[in-house]
Parts: structure tokens; sequence; C-alpha cells
């Protein structure tokens, strides 16, 4: 599946440096590197890994970057400790480590739901990281515990395990992505395989992180320093309805504490705008990068 991935993110498995980084004992984020030039950060969301991307990365190599995907801990192939901090801080800290460890500074960054919550605290916190982030359908969420993930572990991870097997999380995760598509013509058993491949991989693991993202605090809100992040942010909405979709309340938010952003829309499509019509995610990055110079 590893080969399969590759070859259809770049066109070739050997193009692509795939590197396990041990952030902590025990944490290890799974980064996949693509391409020379310059350094261009993708974080997925918690399904679809370096995966989810494949749309994207071939021509964004063909364009002069290079490509680094990082998946947090618990998403896609990184590792699942069951004891770790899930909070969207330590999240941020994780990533800044292991972009440390690859030398990567003052990147573009592109992000997809979950993942674009991370890139706004680390644009916060290690403004030397970040010169500007595209989110896709991901707002400033003030926490991993969303409403989904309580109800799902609200018996606790135990009996989530007893019930949960790889049939069930794919067949619940393609129920969430087709409700949350404008165009699902994208959505195949394939697919589906691949979005949630590292999860399956390690089932129990898997289970016990999304306990534990269903009960992390943060110990700061994002939104009180939102007015910190001083580099260009754009977000990418798609207009078909969908349940996922940036809350209004958090658009406004962005609105108001950041110097320099906007919202650009995108008529038939859903949450899944890279899959969906990636030729507008690549014109918003072009757009992007010119004026975070």
């Amino acid at each position: 599946m590893l080969l399969l991935t590759l070859a259809l993110m770049a066109g070739s498995p050997d193009s692509a440096l795939v590197r396990d980084i041990e952030v902590a004992p025990g944490e290890i984020l799974r980064t996949t590197t693509m391409g020379a030039g310059r350094p261009l950060v993708l974080i997925p969301g918690l399904f679809g890994a370096a995966f989810g991307y494949r749309m994207l990365t071939g021509p964004l190599v063909a364009r002069g970057y290079q490509c680094i995907i990082v998946e947090p801990l618990g998403y896609g192939w990184s590792s699942h400790p069951k004891k770790a901090d899930y909070s969207y801080t330590a999240q941020t800290e994780r990533v800044g480590r292991a972009l440390d460890t690859l030398g990567v500074t003052e990147a573009l960054f592109l992000a997809q739901s979950s993942g674009a919550s991370i890139v706004f605290r680390l644009g916060i916190v290690r403004p030397d990281l970040v010169r500007g982030l595209l989110s896709i359908s991901g707002g400033p969420a003030e926490t991993a515990a969303t409403p989904g993930m309580k109800k799902a572990f609200r018996f606790g991870a135990g009996v989530a395990k007893l019930a949960m097997d790889e049939t069930m999380l794919r067949h619940d995760v393609r129920k969430e992505i087709v409700k949350n598509s404008g165009d699902t013509t994208w959505v195949t058993d394939a697919v589906i395989r691949a979005y949630t491949g590292g999860q399956t991989a390690d089932m129990h693991g898997s289970i016990d992180a999304f306990h534990r993202m269903s009960k992390s605090k943060e110990a700061k809100p994002l939104a009180s320093r939102l007015h910190e992040l001083d580099v260009p942010v754009r977000l990418l909405i798609g207009m078909d309805p969908h349940p996922a979709e940036v809350p209004r309340k958090e658009r406004e938010l962005l609105a108001a504490e950041l110097s320099d952003f906007r919202i650009d829309s995108v008529p038939g499509s859903g949450q899944y705008i890279h899959e969906e019509q990636p030729a507008v995610v690549l014109e918003a990055l072009a757009r992007l990068d010119e004026v975070s110079n």
C-alpha cells in the first residue's frame, strides 16, 4: 500500500522519502518529503495521511516546492501511544520538533480540517516556521474533543475496542466522508482503505488515541492569542452544505483577529476540496505564496 500511495502522489515510489521522527519517548511522527525547493508543509486531518494529498504533491513538486507532509500523533501512520497528551497544544509542539529535525524554516503551510487548528497555534508559538497558511475546511478549534469524539467514547475506550473492527471503522469513515463531500465520485473502496490504513494497522492503539483526544483539554484558549498570528491566512470553504463546515463563529473570529485573512468559497465542494477540486487548491496556494513573500 505504501508503494502504491507514493506512486500515486509523485509518479515514482523512489521520489519520496518517508521518515519516522521520534519527537518524545514513544511518540513518533510519520513524515513524507518530496521534491526540492521552497518548503511547503502539509498537515492532514485525522484520516487520509500523506495519501490524502496525492492529487496535489506531484503538481506542487513540479512548481518548485519541497513538499513535507507531517502526520500528527495519532493521525495516519504516526504512532498511537495510549497515554500521550493529544491536545492541540501538545500536537503543535511535536510538529515543531519534527520540522526542526528536518531543518525546515519559513515554510508555507497547507492544512486540512483539524490539521489547521495545529498550524494556527504553530504560527503563534513558532513564527520562524510559518510564513503563510492555506486552510481547507479548518477553523481555529479550541479542542480536539469534538462532540463527535465525545459521543463515540462516552462509554470509554474498552467498550469501543469490543465494538469496533477494521470493517466498521472503514464503514464509519466512508459514511462521514460521503456526508461531508459535494462530489462523492472520489470516494472508492481503495481510497477508504488508504485513508484508514494507518489506523486499521493498529486498531487498539488508534482507539486509545481517539479516546484520549475525546478527553483532551487546552491550557490556553486559542481565541485570546489569534491576534499574534502575523502571517497571511486563507480559508477555503466548500459551498455544498455539510455537517463539518467551519462554524460561522470561528470564521467571524478569524476575520476579527487576523490582520491578513480572506475566505474563498468553492461551489460544488464540501469538506474535501483537495480531493474534489484540487486545481482550486493549487491556485489558492499560488496566490498565497505571492502575498506571503
